[in-house]
This record gives C-alpha cells, sequence and structure tokens, in this order.
C-alpha cells in the first residue's frame, strides 16, 4: 500500500489555510462555516500532498457569487503553478473561464477546444431577437424548419439556426414587423444546448417494430 503520511504536517496544512484565506477561521468548526468557506477548505485539504492533478466536480456549486470567483482565482493560480485542474461544471459561465473545454453527452465526447473553437465547429448561427410578446414569438419560432434553439436572454431571444436563410424565413413567416433582429455570435449556452438536442440518450427506450 502507498505511504500517504504527510511530512511536516503542521507547516503544510498553515500553507493551506493560508492560501486559501482560511486562517482566520482554523478555529472554527467546519460544520459551522458558509458553502463558499466549506468549499475553499475541501480544496485546502486536496493540496496537502501537493498534487499535479486535481479533479473538481461542479466545486463553485451552492455559493454566492463573489465566492465562485474567489474560488475561480483559486483555480488560475494553481494552474498557473503548473498543476492541471478538471472541473466538471454545468455553468456555461465557468466554462467560459477555463483554457480548454469538453462536451460529454450519455458517455460520449461532444466537442473539445477552446471556448472560440468549440463556438466556431458548432456551425451554429444565432440572432438576437427583441420586441414584445416574445414568448408567443418563441413558441412559433420553436416550431419553424431549421431552428435549431430558442432561449431567452434579458429582454431578447437567441434564436439559433442551420443558416442565417433559416432564421430570416422563420422571422417573415411571424409576419411581426414590431421584432426587430441582429446577428450575433453564438453564447457557449446556445452550442451546449444546440449539441445536446442533437445527442442521443443511450439509456431513452429503444422503439420496436
Amino acid at each position: 500500500m502507498t505511504d500517504l503520511a504527510i511530512d511536516d504536517r503542521a507547516r503544510r496544512v498553515a500553507e493551506a489555510l493560508d492560501r486559501l484565506g482560511l486562517s482566520s477561521r482554523k478555529d472554527q468548526l467546519a460544520g459551522a462555516l458558509s458553502g463558499g468557506w466549506k468549499q475553499r477548505l475541501a480544496l485546502a485539504a486536496c493540496l496537502l500532498h501537493d498534487p499535479r492533478l486535481l479533479l473538481l466536480d461542479e466545486p463553485t456549486a451552492g455559493v454566492d457569487p463573489k465566492a465562485r470567483r474567489d474560488f475561480w482565482d483559486e483555480i488560475h493560480r494553481l494552474a498557473a503553478d503548473g498543476i492541471t485542474v478538471l472541473v466538471s461544471t454545468h455553468y456555461m459561465d465557468e466554462a467560459e473561464r477555463c483554457h480548454e473545454l469538453a462536451y460529454i453527452a450519455y458517455g460520449r465526447l461532444l466537442a473539445r477546444g477552446t471556448v472560440q473553437q468549440v463556438i466556431e465547429s458548432a456551425g451554429l448561427v444565432t440572432w438576437a431577437v427583441a420586441g414584445n410578446r416574445l414568448v408567443e414569438a418563441g413558441h412559433r419560432l420553436r416550431e419553424a424548419e431549421g431552428i435549431r434553439t430558442v432561449a431567452p436572454f434579458g429582454a431578447t431571444l437567441h434564436v439559433s439556426g442551420d443558416s442565417e436563410e433559416a432564421i430570416r424565413h422563420a422571422l417573415d413567416t411571424l409576419d411581426r414587423p414590431d421584432l426587430s433582429a441582429q446577428p450575433i455570435e453564438p453564447s457557449l449556452e446556445d452550442v451546449f444546448i444546440a449539441l445536446m438536442q442533437d445527442a442521443q440518450d443511450n439509456f431513452a427506450p429503444v422503439a420496436t417494430p
């Protein structure tokens, strides 16, 4: 069995606590910490053995925005120190913080590369649509041929399709002169949803003849 004993344990613990900003809370019970501080404590424990690889499964789930940003700042510092950090997340704004992405669905790799590479490889065309009664417009656009995804983004809809012609035709069929539309770069979320729609669920029931 491999010996996992830590040399100079007290020093390593103090350094890990200091690195994650936990020194002032070293006498506090872990169960009394907030979600963000618990995540920091878990990361500090992972660093005690000077790992070269860290596997973090949704490390910022349930923490506030500031704690999320602080945690990601630390992840980038670890990467700058030469540690490889593999993070799983369902948040596309977090995925944008990574040097390289891999989309996996139902055990299959759908896309891999930098943020820009993943967006470009999807071949998705996206327009932002603004105007009144967007919920109604969204329902009709989802049924149009060549439209892949329709999703609300603030006061607009992100309409993604196979081509500009498909999106133009779909908007024309609405006969809604009050709507305005312009092409935009697809977001990572637009790409992710489109890829997920094309992925085959290997747990779905198989139709029998």
